[in-house]
């Protein structure tokens, strides 16, 4: 019977502390700093793009969907790994084909979209862009859940001010990409979609070569850790919402 009385009080010990550990393994969802702690499903992020969603030339562990998902991640979410489904060179239309490929699975919880650089480079009638860029901004909203408050788009960056460049006509460049760029916002905001402006961190690359990969074309992983800076805070507050 001692022996019994020890073995039971040793027992009661374990559960005592297990039960402790369970309280701190499975906090509040957000704690009154505002930030969310662990204990909530992992989120689902989906990246729609081209070289600048792929990341071209840079770590493909810094890449700016991979920043994102890592700065949530510093502010208490838990996120599973970026499904990318971005190629260098893409087009919208190569775009839409690629996700008809790889037929993503929804509801995401987060779509971030950045398309239409290559459409410009090849001179490709503008028109095309706006139709294939408000379908695209559609799809982005139906893996999202058919809900537009969980999708950012960001702006088309300005290629005309890196040293690829060179010897090109610079200022017909920007001109393009701020046409560009006016189709697609005037679209993601008439779709209520949050649309983020990284075109003029684009722009410092032109006196700021730490901001250009060393092909001389792409964003650094500088530069993309500025994308991340403006998006981020955009991400958190429509998480919040939820």
């Amino acid at each position: 019977m001692k022996i019994n009385a020890i073995a039971l009080m040793i027992m009661l010990t374990a559960l005592s502390c297990g039960n402790d550990l369970k309280k701190h393994t499975i906090p509040e969802k957000e704690n009154n700093n505002g930030i969310v702690e662990q204990g909530q499903e992992k989120l689902r992020y989906l990246a729609l793009g081209d070289s600048y969603t792929i990341g071209e030339s840079v770590d493909i562990s810094l890449r700016y969907p991979v920043q994102i998902a890592d700065s949530l991640e510093m502010r208490g979410y838990r996120m599973e790994e970026p499904r990318i489904i971005a190629v260098t060179g893409w087009t919208t239309s190569d775009l839409k084909a690629g996700i008809k490929a790889a037929n993503p699975q929804g509801p995401y919880d987060l779509v971030s979209l950045l398309i239409g650089v290559n459409n410009q480079y090849r001179g490709m009638d503008i028109n095309i862009y706006r139709k294939d860029f408000r379908e695209l901004i559609d799809q982005s909203i139906y893996f999202a859940g058919n809900d537009a408050g969980r999708v950012i788009v960001l702006s088309i960056p300005d290629w005309g001010v890196t040293p690829y460049a060179s010897g090109r006509d610079r200022e017909k460049i920007s001109d393009e990409i701020d046409q560009y760029n006016a189709i697609n916002k005037e679209i993601t905001v008439s779709k209520g979609v949050i649309w983020v402006d990284v075109t003029g961190i684009s722009r410092l690359a032109g006196k700021d070569e730490t901001l250009i990969a060393v092909d001389g074309l792409h964003p650094s992983v500088k530069m993309y850790t500025e994308w991340v800076r403006l998006a981020a805070p955009e991400i958190v507050k429509m998480l919040k919402e939820d």
